[in-house]
């Protein structure tokens, strides 16, 4: 009984192995095709019947020495397609295992197995805080559940400078509450903290300070109040099975467009907003891309930010402390004028905005986000 048990969980696990070209399973959402402003685009080739026969042997052979427990929780984790919360999977580190003609370390082959095919080193990887394994250095045992990393996000090369400033910083200060400029000008006047008087408020009664505040908006009209944010990590979700943070779903919404509904209900997971020591790093944990721009993404002399489109699965730091520290320049007197514009993130659900999409300001997708940062 406890090896058919065992049999059956590796089975299963083969089975929910991800995807790749010709399976006929192949999720477009997560690839993508070509075109400017991506984060970056992926294909895989279907393996020939020899590399298929000789990976499924191989992942069987591993996963069959892995405690009953751990692959109960790997299978979870595998399945819910990490909306699930699940144990780290620690197994040692430098175990290597022969594929054809590549060696590849125990977490790498499972890292490719179950979510990324195409990954071919450790390098483009990155651990989630929730991970035991987050920043330790070479570790005995090191956790292999894939859905305790991400994707580093490749960034396109920056624009030209066309101007001394970016269009964002040249906007006037006196922007009421914290209704975004950029319903004209595609960026956001964060001349708040006069606007977050619903984070202020927390802070007034005790509360500890928050690092960043958080604004959900439907096209032009903002939706619930602003979520303040104390804790290091925060899910933003519309539905997550054992979501715990700031659930977008359970917002009332007076906005009666289709495409507002429709892109509601694909945002799913959602994104993980994580303050680390070098900056904020947003994850896409849905299964449709996210579009950000920051003044610290790119060249900050030039007029027009990028907009960068993340994959799911990929992460991006999203806000640089040390980027965002010399664009304050305190000796520039011009620029004092607008200390914290650089200091807000824009990020939209499913739908792009910008140079290129028929979109060219945020305030025109139908679900986005403005994270403003507290500078203080």
């Amino acid at each position: 009984m406890f090896r058919t048990k065992r049999s059956g969980l590796v089975r299963r696990l083969w089975r929910s192995r991800a995807p790749v070209e010709g399976d006929g399973e192949t999720d477009t959402r997560t690839h993508g095709s070509g075109g400017c402003c991506m984060g970056k685009s992926t294909k895989v080739s279907k393996s020939n019947p020899g590399t298929e026969a000789e990976l499924k042997a191989l992942t069987h052979s591993i996963l069959k020495k892995i405690k009953e427990k751990q692959l109960e929780a790997l299978l979870q984790a595998v399945e819910s397609k990490g909306g699930a919360r699940t144990p780290c999977l620690l197994l040692p580190s430098k175990v290597d295992s022969k594929l054809g003609q590549h060696s590849y370390t125990l977490p790498l082959l499972l890292y490719k197995v179950f979510r990324w095919p195409d990954l071919r080193h450790s390098s483009e990887l990155k651990r989630l805080s929730c991970c035991e394994s987050y920043g330790k250095i070479n570790p005995e045992l090191v956790c292999c559940n894939p859905h305790h990393m991400s994707r580093l996000c490749e960034l396109e090369s920056p624009p030209p400078p066309y101007s001394r400033y970016p269009m964002d910083f040249l906007k006037p200060p006196d922007s009421p509450d914290s209704v975004p400029s950029s319903t004209e000008t595609g960026g956001t006047n964060c001349s708040a903290p006069v606007g977050l008087s619903d984070s202020q408020a927390l802070q007034e009664s005790g509360e500890r300070a928050h690092w960043c505040v958080v604004a959900y908006w439907e096209e032009k009209t903002r939706v619930g109040r602003l979520y303040s944010v104390q804790e290091p990590s925060l899910d933003i979700f519309y539905d997550l099975p054992q979501g715990n943070g700031f659930c977008l779903g359970q917002l009332s919404s007076d906005n009666k467009s289709q495409l507002v509904q429709m892109v509601r209900s694909k945002i799913g997971y959602g994104i993980q907003l994580t303050r680390e020591r070098d900056g904020v790093w947003v994850y896409n944990r849905s299964c449709y891309p996210i579009f950000i721009k920051s003044a610290t993404l790119d060249n900050p002399d030039s007029r027009t930010l990028l907009v960068h489109k993340v994959f799911p699965g990929f992460s991006i730091k999203a806000f640089d402390y040390q980027k965002a520290d010399s664009l304050q320049r305190p000796n520039d007197h011009e620029f004092t004028q607008q200390p914290r514009t650089g200091f807000t993130v824009q990020i939209s659900f499913v739908k792009g905005w910008g140079q290129c999409y028929t979109r060219q300001f945020i305030s025109s997708c139908p679900c986005w986000l403005e994270v403003i940062f507290n500078n203080r």
